[in-house]
């Protein structure tokens, strides 16, 4: 991999993420769209989040659901798959979850904002390119294009991050099997590139079993991705730096339906309803 050439598009492909990702992130960290969840009878927040954004995949079994998630532990999944959708199909969910994240981004930018022509046409060029990538191998991604896309400016602005937020996500996934990382394993990259330490302490794995997260350890270890102490080895650094530089790769594709000049547009025209996010923390 080391000797890749680089796609002239992976920079954008970097700050893109960094300009949506605030965008996405209402989700899971805002109010409005868990209460539009819990309002259609889902009893927890998990319940939710598996129903509403495996929705696009239709009615299909846990184990597909934890493939395409890829980083949850092992039945994760099947404990919210299919019983959430016992009662809520899955249409509702997921449009729940877009009518709770839309509420969300209205709020937090305000009206001017949210009102603005920027982000009119944040939302159409952000469609473009989210319209725009072949769906082979990209099943989140794919589910995504299968919705119908929001004629409201906010709604299609979020529904369109999300859509590119799933396409990233896919290709992250590939880059992470290429490199023989699991789940785990990557949540263990991911704290020690946060600076966690014990990385078993990172939110996202601190729940899993004390002997599942010591093989796993122990596994990092043998591999010479982690030392002794639980910190990152040179090699580990750098599968760690090749992944997110493969990722970035793999995200380019649907910023090429854009011209030179559209991109320049689209960042400009996010950046401030960005910076209004990350001010709020996307809450």
């Amino acid at each position: 991999m080391g000797t890749t050439r680089l796609h002239p598009m992976a920079h954008i492909a970097r700050r893109m993420f960094e300009l949506l990702e605030p965008i996405c992130l209402v989700t899971f960290l805002a109010d409005e769209c868990n209460e539009e969840l819990a309002a259609l009878g889902h009893r927890t927040y998990w319940d939710g989040y598996f129903a509403s954004r495996a929705a696009p995949l239709g009615r299909v079994p846990a184990h597909v659901v934890h493939a395409a998630f890829y980083n949850f532990a092992d039945g994760e999944a099947a404990r919210h798959i299919p019983s959430a959708w016992e009662t809520i199909s899955p249409e509702a969910s997921v449009a729940a979850r877009e009518r709770g994240s839309a509420a969300s981004l209205q709020r937090i930018l305000g009206d001017e904002l949210a009102e603005s022509p920027g982000l009119v046409r944040a939302a159409d060029l952000t469609t473009k390119a989210a319209t725009s990538a072949p769906t082979e191998g990209r099943v989140m991604y794919a589910g995504m294009r299968t919705l119908e896309v929001p004629s409201d400016p906010v709604a299609r602005l979020w529904h369109s991050a999300t859509m590119l937020r799933e396409h990233r996500g896919d290709g992250h996934i590939a880059a992470l099997v290429g490199a023989r990382i699991g789940g785990t394993e990557a949540h263990v990259l991911s704290a020690l590139e946060q600076g966690i330490h014990p990385p078993e302490s990172f939110g996202r794995i601190q729940h899993l079993p004390r002997e599942r997260l010591a093989a796993v350890m122990d596994g990092m270890r043998e591999r010479g991705l982690i030392d002794i102490d639980g910190h990152f080895t040179d090699a580990g650094r750098a599968t760690k730096q090749r992944i997110e530089t493969l990722t970035d790769e793999l995200a380019t594709p649907p910023y090429d339906a854009l011209s030179p000049g559209e991109l320049d547009e689209l960042i400009t025209n996010l950046e401030p309803i960005t910076a209004a996010l990350v001010a709020t923390g996307s809450q």
